[in-house]
């Protein structure tokens, strides 16, 4: 019984590490996006980058992802009722898990992109601008390898906090690796044991991703400084 409850609990993994590389890329993306915006020269672009991030972190994320998951569709089916249209809104657990996910870890992300644009050497941006090189160009061979190396040490913060924070979404029903835990504790009587194995699970992905980026940015580091000499 044990092995096969340990085997469901496992295989649900995958599903939990998909859940937590997708929300992963949505929060990079917007979180690069509004590091940008925050250091914008319009005032009311970085008022609203700031604005978007206060109100995030300030919610705590269980609380959104609830809001999410059962108030916006409730929300959205009385405005379709409102207006006549048959019909029924309804979110599944991984997409508003994985999307609420990204938005709360976005926050997060854009302070440590900010910090690390902040921190590229001037000179060079300016010194590429002078020489009439594109901006694309710039981002791609100039501030993105930099930015990788310095947000990196933030990067993998935000992942690891991430990676656990995806034990919250199995409140909404997504079978992942908590979900199936918390089904073999109530059905055996031994929620040690199996809780027990769902933390080994998130252990074993965080030495994994620790040890994975500890090797990437050794690379990233002798990469940039072979570009300087």
């Amino acid at each position: 019984m044990f092995f096969n409850y340990a085997l469901t609990i496992l295989a649900a993994g995958g599903l939990t590490l998909v859940l937590a590389v997708g929300a992963l890329v949505l929060a990079s993306i917007m979180g690069l996006a509004l590091a940008f915006a925050k250091l914008s020269r319009r005032p009311w672009l970085r008022r609203l980058a700031q604005a978007y991030t206060f109100i995030i972190r300030g919610i705590p994320d269980l609380v959104l992802i609830l809001l999410a998951f059962y108030s916006l569709p409730a929300l959205l089916n009385q405005l379709i009722a409102a207006v006549g249209i048959n019909g029924r809104v309804e979110f599944p657990p991984f997409g508003a898990g994985m999307v609420t996910l990204g938005v709360i870890f976005s926050a997060y992300m854009t302070e440590t992109f900010k910090s690390g644009l902040m921190n590229i050497p001037r000179g060079q941006l300016e010194a590429a601008h002078a020489f009439g090189i594109h901006p694309v160009r710039i981002f791609w061979r100039i501030t993105l390898p930099q930015l990788a190396q310095l947000a990196l040490p933030g990067f993998t913060n935000n992942w690891l906090v991430l990676v656990k924070a995806t034990a919250l979404v199995s409140l909404i029903g997504l079978q992942d690796v908590m979900f199936r835990a918390k089904g073999a504790a109530e059905a055996t009587g031994q929620p040690f044991t199996y809780y027990l194995l769902a933390g080994g699970f998130y252990l074993a992905v965080t030495l994994v991703s620790t040890g994975g980026l500890m090797v990437l940015a050794r690379r990233l580091e002798k990469t940039i400084h072979a570009g300087r000499t």
